[in-house]
């Protein structure tokens, strides 16, 4: 069993997050919905185990929404995503956010059971944006995971509910 503590993502992390995104990703630029996300300098968690980190969650809050841009765990079956959902998940409600969501790909069945698992609802499928999100990221493949062709998004949300006695 693995025991890890989950950390809120400090100037001192930024490095490695900086690194791990350019690996895992291709860059730290993350595109969703025809945005370019900077993560590198968004609000994340680690989960470490003796300093060494696990997983990675990134996300970005704006009005009464909270995004999940990115979120990798290294050890899979551990409970290291669900760990780092629920931490984001806290962190939204505590912010006054009705609704946590994300974007996926149409290959990502792995992340899509995942998140429906979780309590996510599948909302809207975005047919053809990852044509479009090429022009603002370069480095997205064209074939994803099992050979599938990346075409479309596919946003996932889950409703909150405000704090009790917050007023919100």
């Amino acid at each position: 069993m693995i025991n890890f503590t989950i950390k809120e993502i400090t100037a001192s992390d930024r490095e490695w997050v900086a690194r791990f995104l350019e690996k895992s990703w291709g860059s730290t630029k993350i595109v969703s919905r025809n945005r370019v996300h900077d993560a590198v300098n968004l609000p994340g968690f680690l989960a470490v185990e003796e300093g060494n980190p696990l997983g990675v969650i990134i996300y970005n809050i704006e009005g009464d929404q909270c995004e999940i841009v990115v979120l990798e765990s290294m050890v899979e079956n551990r409970g290291i995503g669900s760990a780092l959902v629920e931490v984001v998940k806290r962190a939204a409600v505590s912010s006054g956010c009705r609704r946590l969501w994300l974007i996926t790909t149409n290959d990502n069945m792995k992340a899509l059971k995942f998140y429906q698992k979780r309590g996510f609802l599948l909302v809207a499928v975005h047919r053809n944006a990852l044509e479009q999100a090429r022009k603002l990221k370069p480095q997205i493949p064209v074939i994803g995971i099992d050979g599938i062709p990346l075409r479309d998004e596919i946003e996932l949300e889950m409703p909150l509910q405000p704090l009790e006695g917050s007023g919100i």
